[in-house]
């Protein structure tokens, strides 16, 4: 069942905020549990060994390696490069979160592969997600915050990125920046993939007004750490 949690915060202080998103999520800690794939918590908040979080099929040959889990990423553009993400996570078992995106489209990522079953949704965080975000590392594979334009600063940044590698819980920053992510990755639509457009010939232009998008092909760039500098991967 996707949780859903919306907090009123002209009625509780952040205090009490936190504290009730933290009693509404033990119940989703409680089911993620074993089932969580990735590196257990440790007191050591630099594991030896990285594993790699899972990588949509639309991506695999675009990007020449995942992200290591437990590290900050910021996205930008198509949105449908940090759905994927999401529906590649909770399809490969894992659990995943998404904060602060109240528009999220969620049949886009059951089309994408995506087990709703496996995603806790909080489109309104109150007034600070990034705490929000904070608190769900303790049960999350994937968190995806939208941050509506703000900029974390660098201590606050920080913090959390050390919280994520110690939680193993890799975090994807959109709408927004966040000091000292490992990596930024940015998506352009370069192309659709039409079915049913009256014409069963593949060579032959789609009829305009007819069929649907079956797929959304995206050019990528990324930079940071395993992409170098700044480099175009795909298309």
């Amino acid at each position: 069942m996707t949780a859903e949690a919306h907090l009123e915060h002209a009625q509780l202080t952040r205090a009490e905020q936190v504290e009730h998103l933290r009693k509404q999520m033990a119940a989703v800690a409680g089911k993620v549990g074993s089932g969580r794939r990735g590196p257990a918590p440790s007191a050591d908040p630099s594991p030896v060994v990285e594993s790699l979080l899972p990588l949509p099929e639309s991506l695999a040959e675009q990007l020449p390696t995942s992200l290591p889990r437990g590290t900050v990423a910021v996205l930008s553009g198509a949105r449908s490069l940090p759905l994927g993400m999401v529906a590649a996570t909770t399809a490969a078992g894992g659990h995943a979160a998404i904060v602060g995106q109240p528009d999220v489209g969620l049949l886009a990522a059951v089309e994408m592969g995506a087990d709703l079953s496996r995603l806790a949704v909080i489109p309104d965080p109150g007034g600070d997600p990034v705490e929000v975000a904070a608190v769900l590392m303790d049960g999350m594979d994937l968190v995806v915050l939208g941050l509506r334009g703000r900029s974390v600063p660098a201590g606050r940044a920080r913090a959390v990125t050390a919280r994520a590698r110690q939680k193993g819980c890799t975090l994807l920053v959109t709408d927004g920046d966040w000091h000292g992510a490992t990596a930024r990755l940015e998506a352009r639509v370069c192309g659709y993939e039409v079915v049913g457009a009256g014409s069963s010939d593949p060579t032959q232009a789609p009829t305009p007004g007819c069929g649907r998008i079956s797929r959304v092909r995206l050019t990528m760039r990324a930079r940071g750490r395993g992409y170098g500098p700044g480099r175009a991967v795909g298309e």
